[in-house]
Parts: structure tokens; sequence; C-alpha cells
């Protein structure tokens, strides 16, 4: 990326949509209203007077009524229900509620609380740990790529990571050098298993740089449809110093980046893993004021995995826990306009770091850590944004457990930068 990369240079070009127009052919028009009758005295008619029967109507049928569109697409983009049984179930009712196109980003959290905060869902591991069974995090990376890899047309994925000791809560860093992408998913997680091992976990943790990522990836696309997939094993940081009622820098950040996406067509998915806790993720989902459309969904993977159904059960419960609200999300965007909409410029312009390298990489030699400063791009402030939208945003108490995650992340920072 880095104004370098873009989706159609990488490989494969994308259709742009301004109308949703095109897609009315898939649906059967809406039913017709009946036709005025005078032994009908309380049907209203269209207009002052009943128009004279036509000859058709003599011979006891109607001509044909136009289509009325926006009935159409009141019934299309809707949430998907839930009562399916497989993946490939919840991908054929996303099509059919309307999702035409997609492209998947991804977000991984390298903080270092995620060393301790499986202590209750992972059997005391680190949620990264690379071993013969995949982790919460290549879980919710293989069930959501599988599910919209059927809506990308190039399959190509752009994957970063954040709150390691190379970004704490400032930038993000790209899994390949140059920013390339991911080839599909499946290259997703290889990658995910290589970078691991090279990363050292810090803090503290806050989503606002990778969501200012997903604008600029959507700007550079065109202004094509994304999905941003976060997945995150706790809070935004929020310190004991932190009055009741206030936001910590990282929870500000957080909030007006997600405000500022609500402008793009991009639809923003946390996935949280690990024990938590999430109340302030809750109060993010529901009460972010000064959106453009509602572009943030939560979804407790842990919550759903730990049902005691089979795994396709709990598969199949969780993508649709992320993707139910896809079409609707799908639906602002066209009718607000964003769609295809080019912008050049009036986004925040991230540029990502390289893949930190510390001690012996995953391909053989030694490799020193570094930190390459062309790399270190500031976002700017956003010339054009009224903080007073975040600063509305009421923060809910805070429990003694978000202290303790959050403040074992910042000493973290303190003692790893």
């Amino acid at each position: 990326m880095g104004g370098r990369n873009s989706k159609e240079s990488a490989g494969g070009s994308r259709r742009e949509f301004s109308s949703y127009d095109s897609f009315n052919y898939r649906y059967p028009p809406p039913a017709a209203a009946p036709p005025y009758s005078e032994s009908q005295p309380y049907y209203t008619p269209q207009h002052p007077h009943a128009p004279p029967p036509s000859s058709s109507s003599a011979y006891g049928y109607e001509p044909e009524r136009p289509p009325q569109p926006q009935k159409r697409l009141d019934r299309r983009y809707s949430r998907i229900a839930d009562d399916y049984k497989t993946l490939d179930q919840v991908t054929a009712a996303l099509a059919q509620a309307g999702l035409e196109s997609s492209n998947l980003i991804v977000g991984i959290d390298f903080t270092k609380s995620n060393e301790w905060t499986g202590a209750r869902s992972f059997n005391h591991k680190s949620l990264h740990h690379i071993g013969n069974d995949p982790n919460p995090y290549e879980q919710a990376i293989s069930i959501i790529g599988r599910t919209l890899s059927a809506f990308d047309e190039d399959n190509l994925i752009p994957c970063y990571g954040f709150g390691d000791a190379s970004t704490h809560d400032q930038d993000v860093f790209s899994f390949y050098p140059e920013e390339r992408f991911c080839q599909g998913f499946e290259e997703v997680l290889s990658r995910y298993r290589e970078v691991v091992p090279q990363l050292r976990l810090a803090g503290p943790t806050s989503f606002g740089p990778m969501v200012e990522m997903g604008i600029s990836i959507v700007e550079q696309s065109g202004g094509q449809y994304h999905v941003l997939v976060i997945i995150a094993d706790g809070q935004v940081t929020r310190s004991v110093d932190t009055e009741n009622g206030h936001l910590s820098p990282q929870e500000q950040k957080t909030i007006e980046a997600i405000v500022k996406a609500s402008e793009y067509p991009l639809s923003i998915i946390l996935v949280g893993v690990g024990d938590g806790p999430w109340d302030m993720m809750r109060e993010f989902d529901d009460n972010i004021p000064a959106r453009a459309f509602d572009n943030f969904q939560f979804v407790n993977f842990t919550e759903i995995m730990a049902k005691n159904v089979n795994q396709t059960r709990k598969e199949t419960e969780f993508a649709l826990a992320a993707l139910m609200e896809i079409p609707a999300q799908y639906k602002a965007t066209l009718e607000l306009g964003l769609l295809g909409r080019r912008r050049k410029g009036s986004g925040p312009e991230r540029i990502a770091l390289p893949p930190p390298q510390y001690g012996r990489s995953s391909h053989g030699g030694n490799v020193k850590p570094f930190r390459s400063t062309s790399f270190q791009q500031r976002v700017p402030s956003y010339p054009d944004y009224n903080s007073a939208a975040a600063a509305s945003y009421s923060a809910p108490p805070v429990s003694s457990a978000q202290h303790s995650s959050s403040e074992s992340d910042n000493k973290v920072q303190k003692t790893g930068s």
C-alpha cells in the first residue's frame, strides 16, 4: 500500500458499483397492489379518480404494474437469519441478502496480554501459541475467510498486526515487506505462523491505527466495499488514572477512527478471543454516536466456541454472528453514495511498518531487530473532523479486570520500548 501498491496493481481488477439497479434482476418484483374495485369501499386508490377499465380488465385480468424499486431494496438488504447449519449456507444467504462483492482486510492484536488472557479459554496458553491445533486467532481467520472468499474477486487480503514492540498503539505492521498482500486466507494462516515467532508482544491497545489503515485501503481501491476484521484479546487500554465518564487516549482515538470510517464503504468486525473483559467493546457496538451508518460489530468468539454443540455448528454460529449485519451495512453504503466514490486525500494517509524481525527469522539466518524510518509516517489529524462526536460518547464504569489488563499492557510499553 502506502501509495505504491493497490489491489488493482497487485493483481486482479475490481468492479465499481455506483448504484444498486444492476442487482435487481435476481429478485422477483413485489406483489402488485390490489386493483381498485367498487366492491372494496375501504380501498383508497392512488389517483383522485379511478381510471376507466381497460380492454384487458374486461377479460378478467389487470395489466402488469410497474415494479416498485424501493420495496425491492428493502426486501433484499437485510439481516440474514440464524437458522443455517453450514458455512456454505451462510455464504449463500449473504449472496441472497444482496452482498455482491466484498474485500477482506485482517488486523491482528499482538499485545502482551495475549500471554495470559487464555487462562480459562485456552488452557493457560498464549492465545498466539503455535502448535498442532489452531489457536483462536487461526480459527477465527479460517472461518471468516472461508465464508467471505466467495465474494472476493481477486482473493488478495491485506494483513496487518498491531500492539507489538514495534507498533505499540501508534502504528500497524504489514505481514509482508512493502505491504504485499496475502493470496487467500490460506496464505494468511501460513504467514501468521511465520510472523508470530518473530514478534515481541507489547502494548497498549488501540484499534485506531488499524481502522485508519482500513480507510487508507478503501481510498486506494477507489471506494470499493471492504470488511475489516480485527481479532483482539481484550479491550482498548484504559489506565487506572482515567476517570469514570472520561475516555483514555486510546479509547478517544479508536472512537474517532470508527466515526471517520463511517464515511467510507467499510464494515468493521471486532472478534473477541480469550477471556475478555468485553464491556467496552459492547459499548462501541451499541453506543458510538455521530456515524453515517452503523459500521461496527462486536462478536464474542470465546462465548460461541464454548457452546456444547458440534464444531461445525459452532463455526456456523460464529460466522453468522460476525457477518449477519453485513448486507444491511452494504445497503447503507449504497444509499449514502459511498460505494465507488473516489475521495483521494480526504482520509488518513496511513503507511504500514515492515514486519518486525527479532533474533532468528523463520527462514533461517540471524537478523538484527530493525525499524525502518521510511515507514514511520504518522497519520495527520483530521482537519475537518469535530472530536466532539467522540467526546459525546460517555465511557462506562470500568471493572477491576479491565484495569488489570490495561495496566499490564501499559507497563509493557514502558519497559519494552
